[in-house]
């Protein structure tokens, strides 16, 4: 990892058809959490050049649902530690937060 790419931000293109719309609450569809953040480790992981599929998530805050077709980005902070926070938004509010511990990342 870069030491100068601390903070990054990237959109999180979630289709609204996506297959796990279907099964999450019928006639109410929202994303699961483990979509959004599967979706998020991947997009930080782009932008820093890293795998974090197997890393360990510190925390995770979720505080708002995700409805399909709402538009999504993440933003992340590395941390002098070499942990990530990240925060996941749909326009400006926030739906969900957390860190990752890198450990892993290579």
């Amino acid at each position: 990892m870069s030491p100068a790419m601390t903070r990054g931000q990237a959109m999180l293109p979630i289709a609204p058809e996506h297959p796990a719309y279907a099964g999450h609450f019928p006639g109410m569809p929202i994303l699961p959490g483990v979509v959004l953040l599967d979706e998020a480790l991947h997009a930080v992981g782009a932008l820093i050049g890293a795998d974090l599929s197997a890393c360990e998530l510190g925390s995770v805050k979720f505080l708002s649902a995700v409805r399909p077709g709402e538009p999504l980005a993440v933003r992340h902070e590395m941390q002098h530690s070499g942990t990530i926070r990240f925060d996941i938004f749909s326009g400006e509010r926030k739906v969900a937060s957390g860190a990752i511990r890198t450990a892993c990342a290579g």
